[in-house]
């Protein structure tokens, strides 16, 4: 299975059409059919969610703000430039050493993560980032000069199953649902902001 999140306007963003693009070679190179691939971004217009119809890509039916579960099959995360929420609450949802070890994500780097917060904002405020850094392995895409602003800063992501479970039982123990109360640059259009009326842009 492939999951698509935050991929934004495609219609109109070069960058965001690249991503598609890149989508699309990465399914057809895995094998995954279109119709294993969903997608989510409140942002799409109607033309832009008739386009993935089309390409035979479903749209998943609301929004999870990032808490989709894996139903017990291996999945892509594909999640290029998306909010440090975005990644905190996929992790959260899926906090289990099994069902890490079946994800990958696609999105930006977590090693960059660690390297630009202080870590008592990273463990406050995205704490599940925070806790599976050292279960993680992580390749950066390579750079292209005429994709730099498309994916950079992007990284595979995954979890190998002897890594998470070296981890501490403390890790484990702790699965409260992420509020981000203190958090000050929340990159992520919540449900409630949607049902509101609020643009994707105010949010």
């Amino acid at each position: 299975r492939c999951v698509c999140l935050g991929l934004g306007r495609f219609g109109g963003c070069p960058a965001a059409r690249a991503q598609l693009a890149f989508l699309l070679l990465l399914l057809e190179e895995l094998g995954v059919p279109p119709a294993r691939c969903a997608l989510y971004d409140p942002a799409f217009s109607a033309p832009e969610r008739a386009a993935l119809a089309a390409l035979g890509m479903r749209l998943l039916p609301e929004n999870e703000e990032g808490k989709h579960g894996l139903e017990g099959s291996a999945t892509l995360f594909y999640m290029v430039h998306c909010g440090k929420a975005l990644y905190n609450n996929l992790l959260w949802r899926n906090w289990t050493q099994g069902a890490l070890a079946k994800m990958v994500i696609i999105g930006n780097s977590f090693r960059g993560m660690e390297e630009r917060l202080l870590s008592r904002i990273l463990e406050r405020d995205y704490s599940y980032i925070a806790k599976v850094l050292k279960g993680t392995e992580e390749a950066a895409l390579p750079t292209h000069p005429r994709y730099l602003d498309t994916f950079n800063d992007t990284s595979v992501h995954w979890f190998p199953l002897p890594k998470l479970k070296e981890l501490s039982p403390e890790v484990w123990d702790c699965v409260e649902e992420p509020t981000y109360q203190e958090c000050e640059d929340l990159e992520i259009i919540r449900r409630e902001d949607r049902a509101e009326g609020h643009s994707p842009a105010a949010s």
